[in-house]
């Protein structure tokens, strides 16, 4: 697995299992000269048309987010309407199922969450200001609980 990550990121991806980190701060990844089965953009920082050189034969592309003008989900339309299935755009429909097995996996330690910062319902606007930031590394923890009180 290839990571496209800012210089401070390549430690932290290679130790959740890349095989190398691209530094996107130095170099271009899309001029690396290799081509890949699956792309996904977990970040929302490029698009399915600056990627898809990099794509083999059969390969897919894969957003988290709508992408520039919205064109992920148009896309991902498109490509089922003319069954190239080139442009995916994933949506959890399994609800507690996906949770649970997201928990199995971290109790096996087969899959680590990154935190980065953990706020209380009532900072709920601190957090959103630091995830506009752009400078988050993993995820940002709303915890809903009060502090006074524990979780059931």
């Amino acid at each position: 697995m290839t990571a496209v990550v800012a210089t401070r990121h390549s430690e932290l991806v290679k130790s959740l299992g890349a095989d190398r980190a691209v530094d996107y701060t130095a170099e271009d990844f899309t001029q690396i000269g290799e081509t890949f089965n699956c792309i996904l953009d977990a970040v929302g920082k490029t698009s399915y048309f600056r990627c898809r050189r990099l794509l083999k034969p059969g390969g897919v592309f894969a957003a988290t987010d709508f992408g520039p003008w919205c064109q992920n989900p148009l896309l991902a339309i498109w490509s089922w309407i003319t069954g190239s299935n080139r442009v995916v755009f994933p949506v959890s429909t399994a609800g507690k199922a996906f949770v649970d097995f997201l928990k199995a996996r971290m109790e096996a330690g087969e899959f680590r969450a990154v935190i980065d910062r953990k706020y209380p319902l009532e900072a709920v606007a601190d957090a959103y200001r630091y995830v506009d930031t752009k400078q988050k590394t993993g995820i940002v923890v709303i915890n809903v609980v009060p502090a006074d009180r524990t979780a059931p």
